[in-house]
C-alpha cells in the first residue's frame, strides 16, 4: 500500500521508485500484484506516465487517510517524537548550506534529533513524512503552509583563482569552458543579457546539481554561474572567486524558501528551525 500511495501521489512509477529507493520494475510488479489481488485496475498506463482510475482515486483517498492516522498513532506513543525534526531539503542547499550548519543548530537545541532527506521534489506533508522543507523556488500549493523566503542570492560567474588569472574580459568566456547547472532558474543567457553581451557560448559541461557545478569550478574544470549562498564556503576559503567582481552586473533573486504546515504536532519545532535558518548569515 505504501508503494501504491507513493506512485498514485507522484504520478509515475519512476518517481515512486526514487522516493522509496526501489527499482521501477519492483514498483510495477507490486502494483500489478495489488491490482490482481483486488481484481480491479488502479492505473491507466501510457508509455510515459500513469493515471489513476476511479478505483485508484478512491483507494488513494483511503490510503492517505490511513497513513495519516498511523502517523498520529506513532506520535502518541513515542516519547521521543516531540524532539524529532524531519527535514526535506533541496539537494544542493542540503550539501552546501544546511549540512555544515546543522552542528550549530543541534548545539543550540540540545536533545533535538534531525533527519534529513534531499530531493528536487517538493515535500508533501499530508503523509506525515516531513515537518519542514527547504525548497528551491517558491511552492505553488501553499494554502496550508507557512512559506518564508530566505536570503537574496547573487548569481555570478565563479571559477578557481588559477582560471581567473586567464580572464581579462567577458570575451575570454568564449574560449574557456563554461559549466551549466541544468536546474538553475538563472542561466548564462540571463547573465549575458543583463550585461548587454549578446548570446553566450554553449556550455562545455553541465550538471543537474549546483553542488556538482560548484565543485567542478573549484577544481578548475571551468567557469560556473552560481549562487553566492550555495558557494559561500568555496568563496570564503578562496577556492572560488568572481573574476568580474565590481565590473559587471550580477543577477539577484530569492532562490530558496523554508516551508512548514500551519498546523500539526511538530509545528513548534519546525518554527524553531525556520527562525534559526532565517537568522543564519
Amino acid at each position: 500500500m505504501r508503494i501504491f500511495e507513493s506512485a498514485a501521489r507522484l504520478g509515475t512509477f519512476r518517481s515512486a521508485a526514487e522516493e522509496l529507493n526501489l527499482s521501477p520494475s519492483a514498483i510495477s510488479h507490486a502494483i500489478f500484484r495489488l491490482e490482481r489481488d483486488l481484481g480491479v485496475a488502479l492505473f491507466e498506463r501510457s508509455t510515459r506516465s500513469v493515471k489513476l482510475t476511479f478505483a485508484g482515486q478512491t483507494l488513494l483517498t483511503h490510503a492517505s487517510n490511513a497513513f495519516e492516522e498511523l502517523r498520529r498513532g506513532v506520535e502518541q506513543i513515542s516519547s521521543n517524537k516531540a524532539q524529532l525534526l524531519r527535514l526535506h531539503c533541496a539537494p544542493s542547499f542540503a550539501a552546501q548550506v544546511l549540512s555544515p550548519r546543522l552542528p550549530q543548530f543541534l548545539k543550540e537545541n540540545p536533545g533535538v534529533e534531525v533527519r534529513v532527506a534531499a530531493s528536487t521534489n517538493y515535500a508533501r506533508f499530508v503523509d506525515g513524512l516531513f515537518d519542514a522543507d527547504v525548497v528551491y523556488g517558491e511552492p505553488l500549493n501553499r494554502e496550508d503552509l507557512i512559506v518564508i523566503p530566505l536570503s537574496e542570492e547573487i548569481i555570478a560567474p565563479l571559477c578557481s583563482p588559477e582560471m581567473a588569472a586567464q580572464i581579462k574580459s567577458p570575451r575570454d568566456l568564449f574560449r574557456l569552458p563554461l559549466i551549466r547547472s541544468d536546474l538553475k532558474r538563472i542561466q548564462w543567457i540571463d547573465w549575458f543579457e543583463i550585461n548587454d553581451l549578446g548570446p553566450p557560448p554553449a556550455p562545455s559541461i553541465s550538471f543537474d546539481r549546483s553542488f556538482l557545478a560548484i565543485d567542478a569550478a573549484a577544481n578548475s574544470v571551468g567557469i560556473t554561474l552560481e549562487s553566492n549562498v550555495l558557494a559561500r564556503r568555496e568563496l570564503e576559503s578562496g577556492r572560488l572567486v568572481n573574476p568580474f567582481a565590481g565590473k559587471f552586473r550580477d543577477n539577484r533573486y530569492i532562490g530558496h524558501y523554508v516551508a512548514y504546515p500551519k498546523s500539526g504536532s511538530q509545528r513548534r519545532l519546525a518554527r524553531i528551525f525556520a527562525d534559526w535558518l532565517i537568522n543564519q548569515r
